[in-house]
């Protein structure tokens, strides 16, 4: 708002024919507009990007002016300030589809299911109509209020685009880049960080048509787009901080790709943030004077087709693409190290901590391979982790029998209920000794013990390892493992087994550092 608004609205109560006659005054430009998309709606009329901005800058300026006056809360005026933040908002979500459809092919985009250019201009078709609507409804409106709008006059031609072929030539000096591995695995790096930060939103690019309501009541919010809209304008912020002007995109062919698709996932995110914030703001919102006599300016399911179909589901398909493309630049750039890391404390590699590597592993998307005396195992399957249990158990068990042999238990087997009371006191001397940890209090013990014949000494051995087997104890043994791998994707094992695993002592789950939240999506 600006200081003269602001002097005027705190003055009290405007007169109806003054402001009628500042809105006249400040809105002609608008309301010429608005006359000359009304008497020419062609398609190939108003998608014009000239067109679209002017008629975007100046709907802003008096949807503010409107504001600054409350008119939004007049029951003279509610109507006209309805469709004037429309005009603004779908001004501007046609000129980003615009955008879309005349950078597309500098995009390098890869191939996707969908056919993405017959689905831009099927929503610019949309966007289109609105747009027209809303200027016949503004036309109608400001003549009802008494305002004059004078016809600017212009021809058709006026705002028509007419692109000549071809580029200006390069011949600016490129800047000499130095660390061409560091920018793109950071880039790369980056972005499949942000694509794990989008998985809400690309599981809403698979929904049903059925289900859009139900998602816009989740994950697909205007908060939550606009903050991930925020975010990959900040990548492709560093992207051309890093590469534009350099060599470095001439070094690895695969830099512009990543750039294209970083571009049309957050143009597409820019438009998804404005349909959500019509769907939230505007559309079941009706002025009071027409709250019971128009239908709605944007229809519903046209507006959720758009937002849904086209946008999300987009950004859902772009993304998935350029994460393998990623990956793919991560290995070029492999560096090949290892790193010793302490085995899980808790029951070893269990599910948490083996799921949790292997979406490490396969986040970055390249082979890493763990270690244990003489067994090599895919880090990036868990199910191959869990392989690795079979000798971090034998440990414990012979690490159990030299802790039981240390008591020098003598005599022969006994039965069930002798050996009961054994057993709980030697575990408990076990628990004293910090040899042995204690899961469950109280501790409950079999109802018969699996062993009756031999010495006494076997017999609790066998029922100690038991407990260990059923998860009522724990053994702790200073085993470790080695990782064998991208250096990156080591970084982020260690920085993991340095958290506990994602657990504590108890199995309990823990936050993890901010770098590996990737990892609880």
């Amino acid at each position: 708002m600006s200081n003269a608004d602001s002097n005027v609205c705190s003055a009290g109560r405007v007169g109806a024919e003054e402001f009628k006659q500042l809105v006249e005054q400040r809105a002609g430009q608008l309301l010429s507009l608005v006359d000359f998309v009304s008497r020419h709606g062609m398609r190939e009329v108003v998608l014009s990007r000239p067109l679209l901005g002017e008629l975007h800058s100046q709907a802003m300026q008096i949807e503010e002016l409107l504001d600054a006056y409350d008119a939004g809360n007049n029951c003279s005026w509610c109507w006209f300030r309805s469709l004037t933040a429309a005009l603004k908002l779908f001004s501007d979500v046609t000129y980003e589809l615009l955008h879309i459809q005349h950078s597309v092919p500098d995009y390098r985009l890869m191939p996707i299911e969908n056919d993405f250019a017959k689905a831009t201009d099927q929503v610019l078709g949309f966007t289109c109509d609105v747009l027209v609507h809303a200027c016949r409804l503004m036309e109608v409106r400001s003549r009802q209020l008494g305002l004059a709008i004078v016809p600017n006059g212009h021809e058709i031609g006026k705002y028509a685009e007419k692109l000549p072929g071809g580029r200006l030539p390069r011949d600016c000096r490129a800047r000499r880049v130095e660390t061409v591995a560091e920018t793109v695995t950071g880039l790369a790096t980056a972005f499949l960080n942000l694509a794990a930060d989008s998985e809400d939103i690309r599981g809403a690019g698979r929904a049903k048509p059925d289900q859009y309501a139900r998602y816009l009541e989740g994950p697909v919010t205007e908060d939550k787009l606009r903050s991930l809209e925020l975010r990959f304008h900040n990548l492709q912020s560093l992207y051309d901080t890093k590469v534009s002007g350099t060599e470095i995109a001439a070094m690895d062919t695969d830099l512009p790709v990543l750039r294209g698709h970083i571009s049309v996932v957050f143009h597409l995110l820019k438009t998804a943030t404005l349909f959500a914030h019509h769907y939230e703001r505007h559309l079941d919102r009706k002025p009071c004077e027409i709250a019971s006599s128009r239908e709605p300016l944007v229809n519903r399911d046209a507006l959720l087709a758009a937002l849904m179909s086209y946008s999300i589901r987009h950004i859902s398909l772009y993304i998935a693409c350029t994460e393998q493309l990623c990956q793919d630049m991560l290995k070029r750039y492999a560096e090949v190290a290892e790193v010793t890391v302490p085995v899980p404390p808790y029951r070893g590699f269990h599910v948490r901590p083996s799921t949790l590597i292997s979406k490490l592993v396969l986040h970055y998307g390249s082979e890493v391979r763990m270690l244990m005396d003489n067994e090599v195992y895919d880090a990036g399957s868990p199910l191959e982790l869990f392989r690795a249990n079979e000798k971090i158990n034998a440990a414990k068990r012979r690490r159990l029998a030299e802790a039981v042999d240390g008591l020098n238990l003598n005599g022969e087997c006994l039965g069930s209920a002798e050996i009961k009371k054994i057993l709980h006191e030697t575990v408990m001397q076990l628990v004293q000794r910090e040899k042995v940890i204690l899961y469950e209090q109280p501790l409950e013990l079999p109802a018969e013990s699996v062993q009756t014949l031999g010495r006494l000494q076997e017999q609790v051995t066998v029922e100690v390892a038991r407990l260990l087997t059923l998860g009522k104890i724990d053994v702790e043994v200073d085993l470790q493992v080695r990782f064998v791998g991208d250096r990156r994707v080591l970084d982020d094992i260690r920085l993991l087994a340095e958290s506990g695993y994602g657990e504590d002592h108890l199995g309990n789950n823990i936050a993890l550092p901010q770098k590996l939240v990737y990892l609880r999506r």
